[in-house]
């Protein structure tokens, strides 16, 4: 084995790591059994499901699939399939109990070092790519060890979710971020120039399967804002009128309106004149200058119509946070190729919600975006599909059975996403009902011809 693979085993062997501490901090650490095993909303899963669940995932796909081992505990596969089991079902479940998952986990986990030890996680070489077996491809620069690692984080952001709407005192700490001054970007919007630039990508080592392949995409020039849209601006929505006004909304957003006799954000509550929110237990007064965060895609189109905007498609979100006009690159991150760091981005749970607009200034894009990576998901226009030239793997039920069923791509990754799961090609996807994730917008335009 020689020094590269050395290096990429010690990082995943971290990482693994990293996410393991954090899903015990958010259930073992934070609630008793009782607190574990309820289902806080019919929305979520119990906390216990996904903590098991998490180690199911890892057995069947770093031992079983990459590692060739005997399955420890196929009498709970069924248990833990989030396709034969509906959220507001699996509290019926014979489940396995905190400790009895976190037992099942430390075995699994035990195991999976060895694995990853013996493993051949090498590249394989780019022409090669299309005839190597699938143990191969699994194990290629480490791609499995990479799916696993961020599927636990995606489940941590789950979880958070789930915190969000459990009822009681808070359980979790609420740190300070640790991050850079307050620049918020002297232009409102900024021009992004007609043409093309290079979407997706083919050889990222962590990127999923909808993330790939590279491919051209053309588009006349548009004007996307530079920031996200903060709590203050969409008060002012509100206060003009904008949940009672049914010129704003699509009909699909305007029933759902009614439905749901909404008038604010999730976790908003009127005092008087003002506005305050519950936030994980604690309750406080909306922060004007942060974004606004828990917006379904119809109040985020909402309010773009009555600004006299729009949501960005997917293709104009991904070029404003990635296109070098400079270079005619397309880079991992805005930034750069360098990884987030606390002055780029607001990643990883360092604090319970968004920055400030403007908080991060080194994390913008080459045309002055800023806020691209972190503190909120941004509702983008576009249904969510495969580029052209998709090929599902490993599995199609990540990506594929979702396509075309009324999901709406959500980009840029939120303050509880964790830096390895989110990068500038990275695609999230959700109904447009939803509001208990951690889900904001931008605007933008269509430019004038020039």
């Amino acid at each position: 084995m020689n020094h590269e693979q050395e290096r990429a085993k010690e990082r995943i062997a971290l990482e693994l790591e990293h996410s393991r501490r954090r899903s015990n901090g958010l259930t073992l650490d934070a609630l008793n059994d009782e607190g574990l095993l309820a289902q806080h909303s019919k929305l979520m899963s119990p906390l216990v499901w996904d903590l098991a669940h998490i180690g199911n995932y890892e057995e069947q796909w770093l031992l079983r699939a990459a590692g060739g081992r005997e399955a420890l505990r196929p009498d709970i596969d069924h248990l833990y399939d989030a396709f034969e089991n509906p959220r507001a079902e699996r509290v019926t479940l014979p489940l396995l109990t905190p400790d009895e998952a976190a037992d099942y986990n430390d075995r699994v986990r035990r195991e999976v070092l060895d694995v990853l030890d013996k493993a051949d996680i090498a590249p394989v070489v780019p022409r090669q790519r299309e005839g190597v077996d699938g143990h191969r491809a699994l194990l290629d620069a480490g791609f499995v060890f990479h799916m696993v690692i961020q599927h636990e984080h995606q489940h941590d952001e789950t979880m958070l979710a789930t915190h969000q709407l459990r009822k009681g005192e808070p359980v979790l700490l609420d740190g300070s971020g640790g991050v850079a001054a307050l620049s918020p970007p002297a232009e409102a919007e900024v021009l992004v120039p007609a043409g093309p630039f290079t979407m997706g990508t083919t050889d990222d080592p962590w990127a999923y399967d909808n993330e790939r392949p590279a491919h051209t995409v053309d588009l006349p020039a548009y004007w996307i804002d530079t920031r996200l849209v903060t709590n203050a601006e969409y008060l002012r929505f509100m206060a003009d009128g904008g949940y009672q006004t049914r010129y704003w909304w699509t009909r699909e957003g305007w029933e759902w309106r009614q439905r749901r006799n909404a008038v604010s954000p999730a976790f908003w509550i009127r005092e008087g004149q003002d506005w305050s929110r519950r936030r994980f237990g604690r309750h406080e007064m909306v922060p004007p200058e942060e974004p606004v965060q828990h917006v379904s895609f119809h109040e985020a189109q909402a309010y773009a119509r009555w600004a006299g905007k729009r949501l960005p498609t997917e293709a104009e979100w991904e070029k404003a946070a990635r296109f070098d006009p400079a270079t005619g690159r397309s880079t991992r991150y805005p930034w750069g190729d360098d990884e987030p760091g606390t002055r780029h981005a607001n990643l990883g749970q360092r604090r319970l919600g968004p920055s400030p607009a403007g908080r991060h200034p080194d994390g913008a894009s080459p045309l002055g975006v800023q806020q691209l990576i972190g503190d909120v998901w941004e509702w983008t226009s576009t249904t969510f599909d495969g580029y052209p030239g998709f090929r599902a793997f490993p599995y199609r039920e990540y990506s594929e059975v979702f396509f075309d069923e009324g999901y709406k791509v959500l980009r840029g990754g939120s303050w509880a996403t964790h830096p390895t799961a989110v990068r500038s090609t990275f695609r999230n996807w959700d109904h447009p009902i939803r509001r208990q994730i951690f889900s904001g917008f931008r605007c933008a335009r269509d430019a004038e011809s020039y």
